[in-house]
């Protein structure tokens, strides 16, 4: 039995997840989980498909990334699948993991997609480090310190931290960040 798991990472593509699925059940998956939820976030979907997978059965994806983020999160699902006697097929990679050769084409293809990730994060973090000694990168608005008068008027007011936060759009620590520095000055 085919068990196919699409996955987005955010509601946005909502197009990409309806391709992934589209492809799952063309190759003749039984049943389909799919979700929209970042890799670092609980897989609620993932997990259910590998308690729903049995012996002989095989979990289908359509790429590599869609199922783990980084090699050791493929060895552990790939355990987990191998210790139900089921295997993995990588749909764009023409891989399945129900053979040693299999296996090993996966290992690698696995490691150098980390590998590829973890440079491209290595060349964002020099560019921002260039783009801020250039004074090119200035971060993020400080939207919190901008509604500082706000959120000292209504303190004044007598309303509660954790209402100012709702009403303002801001974090409940940040309006505790703004009134302690209020204080402090």
């Amino acid at each position: 039995m085919f068990i196919g798991y699409a996955r987005t990472s955010t509601a946005d593509q909502i197009a990409g997840l309806d391709a992934q699925v589209q492809a799952l059940n063309a190759i003749g998956c039984d049943k389909v989980f799919q979700e929209r939820v970042s890799s670092v976030s609980e897989r609620a979907q993932l997990d259910a498909a590998l308690d729903y997978v049995r012996d002989g059965d095989t979990i289908v994806v359509t790429k590599l990334d869609r199922l783990a983020r980084s090699v050791a999160d493929f060895l552990t699902i790939d355990a987990a699948v191998k210790a139900k006697g089921a295997s993995l097929r990588v749909l764009d990679l023409s891989l399945d993991t129900g053979s040693a050769s299999g296996r090993l084409t996966l290992n690698l293809f696995a490691s150098i997609a980390q590998f590829e990730r973890e440079i491209m994060l290595e060349r964002q973090r020099e560019g921002i480090v260039k783009a801020k000694a250039e004074g090119k990168y200035k971060g993020r608005k400080p939207t919190a310190r901008a509604k500082s008068e706000t959120v000292l008027a209504m303190h004044k007011e007598g309303v509660r931290p954790v209402d100012i936060a709702r009403q303002a759009g801001i974090g409940r620590a940040s309006v505790y960040r703004i009134l302690e520095a209020a204080s402090a000055s």
